[in-house]
């Protein structure tokens, strides 16, 4: 059974920095590319970031570039979104979401989806 849960959500200043953490299991995690994907309120869900297991390829929207940083630790089948400068307009459930072979920030080609974390960025 695919699992995929994301943690590290919390209410930050802006300016501020969180890491959150997406948690995977049921699949061959080296076989697969995790994207990162937020969704604000009226809003439609956007892609923020992506990294590919193969060969560690990225992927960031340009909104959260310079800002955003993505890593995988393979060991424990977990990636991490480092988020710095936060600002305000950051603020959304922020979606983990698993697909074979290549990242993406297109969102309706991903398999697997997390339940969400939350983050809200007070400015």
């Amino acid at each position: 059974e695919v699992q995929i849960v994301e943690s590290g959500g919390e209410l930050v200043q802006a300016g501020g920095s969180l890491r959150l953490s997406c948690a995977t299991s049921g699949f061959t995690f080296d076989n697969y590319a995790i994207g990162w994907f937020r969704q604000a309120p009226g809003k439609e869900r956007e892609g923020v970031s992506s990294i590919s297991n193969i060969d560690l390829s990225t992927y960031y929207a340009d909104s959260v570039k310079g800002r955003f940083t993505i890593s995988s630790d393979n060991a424990k089948k977990t990636v991490y979104l480092q988020m710095d400068s936060l600002k305000p307009e950051d603020t959304a459930i922020y979606y983990c979401a698993a697909r074979a072979w290549g990242g993406s920030l297109v969102a309706y080609i991903y398999d697997y989806w997390g339940q969400g974390t939350q983050v809200t960025v007070s400015s």
